[in-house]
């Protein structure tokens, strides 16, 4: 089984490698030294902890006297309280001195101040007792025995703690000088190992990184504007050469690359800008524009026919009349910049007829079969009076038989079918194709219209939906009828 060489293995591997052997030694030493250090700084820290600890004695004991002092002097019940958490902790640290018979002078000095201080505690305590009974005499004699002893107990106290500091101080320097040695032998370990570690990755990315160095300067001045420039030509099958060769391929397109994404972003830019600005300031008066629009002759003729059959019939007909007029153009004009429902636009359809039965004696057979539930939604306003209009004008008028309208309004969950069916003219596929691309010119029969026409409604409810498509025109052919149907996304309710 043939063993991998080291240069044929991949960058990554050897960088892990290399890297990694020179982590884990250094790791080991790292723990070794870290032991041994850790090791003495706690020796170290314990050397002067007996001299603080006789240090915190005398203090207690002083304050002890003090406190005595203060009792006795005073007599009061803070005082009495002072002095015997003082004793109490005096006793505390007394515990810690050692009371066994040894020929060790400090050993024999601890157990001294230990049998003095438990005397100097009971000669305090019988003072205290003495004071508390008034015995003026015994107090006074019992504080001047305790203040003797506590100079005994202290000055012990103090040779202890200069005797121990002395050995101390030995065992201190001791322990610096190995804790010096340590950092020394530290140093120059991590020293060699840095020096191994730095020899063995030298060698190793030497081959790699003097590559990556002239990439990276050949990249630095493509990101300045010059594409004239290329890495040196290598055969190499390693990443570095990949690497190279993809970077001479994408130098070679970049200018011309970036030119074309520029022009195309300018433009687009442009595009958008201008999209935005005709749709912020034109929309709303487009809207409101095509919804504003009666024609004026319409009005008019339609009045002189309700003057007409003022003077032929009676008043009743005739309210009804204007009652209907005057509901249809109240309607138009109130809901010229609103939507409105469903209910609402049939009943603006069914003045509508009503008003051209009166002008054309009854000749307008309309039909509608509605849902219903439909009527509560929103629509835009007047959609299907210009629809049915237009069957009127362009589809049964002046025809030889007798013409029908059918309205038919039905939906589904998400849509409502409007279909506006007449039998008359029909309409050519051409005709049918210049309506619904909003070519459709205005013929003179306009001029007994409402304005209205199929043009606007086909604009305003994309503009509404903001969607295209939405209304469909069919018909057979000549004389065959002509058939619209709406397809209307069911977005609307009660308002």
């Amino acid at each position: 089984m043939n063993k991998t060489r080291w240069k044929d293995m991949p960058l990554a591997r050897k960088v892990i490698l290399a890297v990694g052997s020179i982590m884990i030694m250094m790791l080991a030493i790292n723990v070794i030294l870290y032991g041994q250090v850790n090791k003495t700084i706690k020796r170290m820290d314990t050397v002067y902890s007996s001299n603080v600890n006789l240090t915190e004695l005398s203090d207690s004991l002083k304050t002890v006297q003090e406190d005595l002092y203060a009792y006795l002097s005073v007599k009061s019940s803070d005082s009495l309280e002072n002095y015997y958490r003082s004793e109490q902790n005096y006793l505390t640290l007394l515990d810690k001195l050692s009371d066994q018979i040894s020929s060790n002078p400090s050993k024999l000095l601890e157990r001294n101040i230990k049998s003095m201080s438990e005397t100097y505690v009971r000669l305090t305590g019988d003072a205290v007792t003495a004071k508390r009974s008034r015995n003026v005499e015994k107090y006074k004699e019992l504080y001047d025995r305790s203040q003797q002893l506590y100079g005994y107990i202290n000055s012990y106290i103090n040779e202890l703690n200069n005797q121990q500091f002395r050995n101390n101080s030995s065992n201190y320097q001791t322990l610096r000088e190995m804790l010096e040695y340590l950092e020394i032998s530290s140093l120059v370990l991590m020293s060699i190992m840095m020096g191994l570690g730095a020899m063995m990755l030298f060698g190793i990315t030497k081959g790699m990184i003097e590559p990556l160095t002239n990439l990276a300067e050949t990249a630095n001045l493509v990101g300045q504007g010059n594409f004239n420039v290329k890495m040196p030509r290598t055969d190499a099958l390693d990443e570095v050469g990949i690497v190279t060769r993809a970077f001479n391929t994408m130098v070679e397109s970049l200018e011309e690359y970036i030119i074309r994404t520029k022009e195309s972003m300018e433009k687009e830019q442009q595009m958008m800008e201008k999209e935005l600005l005709m749709k912020n300031h034109l929309k709303e008066a487009q809207l409101k524009y095509l919804q504003s629009q009666i024609n004026p002759h319409f009005l008019f003729n339609s009045l002189n026919a309700g003057a007409q059959l003022a003077m032929m019939e009676d008043a009743e007909k005739t309210c009804i009349f204007v009652e209907k007029m005057a509901d249809f153009f109240r309607y138009n004009v109130k809901k010229g910049l609103e939507d409105a429902s469903l209910e609402e636009e049939l009943t603006a359809v069914d003045n509508y007829i009503y008003i051209l039965n009166v002008r054309f004696s009854g000749d307008i057979h309309f039909t509608k079969v509605v849902d219903a539930r439909l009527m509560d939604c929103r629509v835009p306003s007047m959609i299907l009076q210009p629809i049915v209009e237009n069957a009127v004008n362009h589809g049964i008028r002046n025809i030889d038989w007798e013409g029908k309208i059918l309205l038919e309004i039905t939906g589904t969950e998400d849509m409502i079918h409007i279909r506006i069916k007449d039998n008359g003219k029909g309409m050519s596929r051409e005709r049918i194709c210049e309506v619904l691309s909003g070519n459709s010119g205005e013929g003179e029969e306009q001029s007994d219209s409402t304005g209205v026409g199929m043009n606007n409604v086909i604009s305003r409810l994309e503009l509404y939906y903001n969607q295209k498509n939405l209304v469909d025109i069919s018909s057979q052919g000549i004389n065959m009828g002509t058939e619209v149907t709406l397809r209307l996304p069911r977005t609307g309710g009660k308002k």
